[in-house]
């Protein structure tokens, strides 16, 4: 099937845009973005064909949540739909099976657990329609399961992945991404410790790790993402998954983890109603820290000679270039399905989708880049 016409939902949204401007330069194909405000759909087609987009655009109002989208959908007729209407926690699949519905290939840039871990449950569904169903085709789990599927093999036993994202403070986020965070915090949720699955708290142990002489130490805390369930699935013998992400200013990051221990202790039940008042009291700040952020993945283990090996992965991205990495992912599989390169069919998470090449080809004309450092003994 092949791939003319794209839907981007959310298309005028922070990883929407960039989406959009990434796939305009595509020439042949058709691009609708589409959100609830038609208005500002049509102001990014007017601005992306001022910047000499080759695809075709279109704009139009689309609500997820309407009774009449699987209507529009059918309609529209898309070969593929690219969902990055966030927060994902709380989400249905209403999207994805409405994609399946009329066979057209779908790619989500969902962070939330459970929503990627269980999109297999419609693998079937997608198989019997030969269409491809993608979750979490963002940072997390696409680029960190490509990353170290990288390097795994250097190892005659991985043991430990421990990973890490921190964006610099003036670099461009949207709420949605904030609502999704403020969901889980001072929440309990289960991650792999030494070989057992024990509870870790959203936003909470708080530590500073170097991310290198570019972006320097960050604070950070725990954040609850589809790899601490699919990586221990995936690399067979590790014992150790964590993650965290944390705010670049300390002031910030600390207060998060105080909100974390209001909710752990049951003072607060749920963050995220109050959202839109966290968000405009964080743009405050927005001047100050830097528009630089990064990405750090340590995987510990044995090399062939049974001795302990090391690798260090830092990805870095300034001048408030870091908004970008979420959407590669999804703009990466775009081009693999509009080129026709890819044959797999069925629902699942982005798990190994892409190799690392194929990621720098689109990270490094942005500016984003990475470096390795390995130990041995």
């Amino acid at each position: 099937m092949a791939v003319r016409k794209v839907l981007i939902l959310g298309g005028y949204g922070n990883f929407g845009k960039r989406i959009a401007e990434s796939l305009s330069a595509i020439k042949g194909i058709t691009i609708v973005i589409a959100g609830r405000s038609i208005k500002k759909a049509e102001a990014l087609c007017e601005a992306l064909s001022e910047k000499g987009a080759l695809a075709e655009l279109s704009a139009i109002a689309i609500d997820i949540h309407s009774t009449q989208f699987l209507y529009q959908l059918k309609t529209l007729a898309p070969d593929l739909v690219i969902h990055t209407g966030g927060p994902f926690q709380g989400q249905d699949y209403c999207v994805a099976k409405a994609c399946i519905d009329i066979r057209s290939h779908y790619i989500d840039l969902a962070d939330d657990r459970r929503f990627v871990c269980d999109i297999t449950n419609l693998n079937d569904q997608a198989k019997d329609k030969n269409v491809l169903i993608v979750s979490g085709a963002s940072s997390v789990p696409g680029l960190s399961s490509t990353v170290i599927d990288q390097f795994v093999n250097q190892f005659s036993s991985l043991e430990e992945i421990d990973f890490a994202i921190a964006p610099g403070n003036q670099a461009e986020r949207g709420e949605a991404t904030v609502r999704g965070i403020l969901s889980y915090t001072g929440h309990p949720f289960k991650v792999l410790n030494d070989g057992q699955w024990v509870n870790r708290y959203g936003w909470m142990s708080a530590r500073r790790l170097n991310f290198g002489k570019v972006i320097g130490r960050r604070w950070l805390a725990n954040i609850d993402i589809p790899d601490l369930e699919l990586l221990p699935k995936r690399y067979k013998g590790v014992k150790t998954v964590s993650f965290q992400a944390g705010l670049e200013l300390p002031l910030l990051h600390l207060g998060m983890v105080f909100m974390a221990l209001l909710a752990k202790i049951g003072l607060i039940k749920d963050w995220s109603i109050f959202t839109r008042l966290i968000f405009n009291a964080s743009e405050i700040f927005k001047r100050l820290g830097t528009d630089t952020g990064g990405m750090q993945i340590n995987l510990k283990g044995f090399d062939e000679n049974n001795k302990p090996k090391a690798v260090k992965w830092i990805l870095v991205a300034e001048k408030g270039i870091g908004p970008y990495i979420p959407t590669l992912s999804a703009i990466i599989l775009a081009k693999k399905l509009i080129a026709g390169s890819i044959d797999a069919r069925g629902a699942s998470p982005c798990l190994g989708m892409y190799t690392l090449q194929e990621f720098d080809e689109e990270a490094l004309p942005l500016g984003i880049y990475h470096y390795t450092e390995v130990e041995h003994g």
